[in-house]
């Protein structure tokens, strides 16, 4: 058995194909199918169903699980003798929402690339409750999100602190307040994002804490998106007071204060418990922790 047949197992239980395998692999189907029989053969046991599409067999699946494990160890081998080069290489996934991603990482990219010319950065934009999932599963290495409901595997460090504020069109009834009562929500249409998001439960509980039932007009997955919704007068809407500078500055948005919802929520950057931390990483760590707060809220 070698590392080669491992691979070719793994991107076929992606791939439920021999020729799709192949393809990614730059291998021939006959050569799959060579490698697959031969650990089946040493293993003495079946781990492919052959049937369309193909599928891993219950051995088959025990088996991926260790090969997993092996071509992980093999791959931080790979680093940390990469590491030993004195100049920062490596490739980091950062896992976070899209307004982040929008608002606070070209700030931050394009100072550490400039940096760090050899790091390259993968940027996965997901809603902020997945954040803390793909971190700990090691879909990505980093997560940049609201640390609420912080996993007992996943260490985090604190960078700003943010505040959820309601926003309107210029042309909303609401806009020309700069303050308004709570209760006053309970009569107007709301654009929200999906339950499944960290910024919706904390506006449910704010909601059910005061028992009224908002008017949910419409349910979006980002707030980039509710954003654009709320601009063209479907609605107002919920979201981070950081998101929307640029909004508020051209003018599109106009921002009403709501005393109950002035509570301040951190926002960090979060990395497996006992993950092996490579250079590129611990310098990017490093760095974004370094950071002084003001460089996070600026809205330049």
């Amino acid at each position: 058995m070698n590392i080669s047949q491992l691979e070719t197992l793994l991107t076929i239980s992606k791939t439920m194909s021999f020729r799709k395998a192949g393809e990614l692999l730059n291998l021939t189907q006959p050569a799959v199918s060579a490698q697959i029989r031969t650990m089946e053969d040493e293993f003495k046991t079946v781990l492919i169903d052959r049937n369309q599409p193909v599928t891993l067999t219950d051995h088959g699946q025990v088996f991926l699980e260790h090969a997993e494990r092996i071509l992980s160890i093999v791959e931080e081998l790979k680093q940390k003798l990469s590491d030993l080069s004195s100049t920062p290489q490596g490739h980091i996934l950062i896992g976070t929402t899209s307004s982040i991603a929008i608002q606070l990482l070209p700030r931050v990219l394009s100072y550490f690339q400039n940096q760090f010319p050899l790091i390259k950065t993968t940027i996965h934009t997901m809603p902020s409750s997945q954040v803390m999932t793909s971190v700990e599963n090691g879909s990505v290495d980093i997560g940049i999100t609201y640390l609420t409901d912080k996993p007992p595997h996943v260490d985090s460090s604190t960078l700003y602190f943010d505040t959820f504020e309601l926003v309107v069109s210029p042309a909303h009834p609401l806009s020309h307040l700069t303050h308004t009562k709570f209760e006053t929500l309970k009569d107007i249409p709301f654009i929200m994002l999906a339950p499944d998001t960290l910024g919706r439960r904390f506006l449910d509980r704010i909601f059910r804490k005061y028992n009224i039932q908002p008017n949910i007009v419409m349910e979006l997955s980002s707030s980039e998106e509710i954003k654009r919704m709320v601009e063209i007068n479907l609605g107002a809407a919920v979201v981070s007071k950081l998101s929307i500078a640029n909004e508020l500055k051209r003018g599109s948005l106009r921002m009403i204060k709501v005393t109950e919802l002035e509570i301040t929520h951190p926002v960090g950057v979060v990395y497996k418990s006992g993950k092996y931390l490579n250079t590129a990483m611990q310098q990017f760590l490093s760095d974004l922790k370094g950071m002084p707060e003001h460089q996070f809220i600026s809205s330049e």
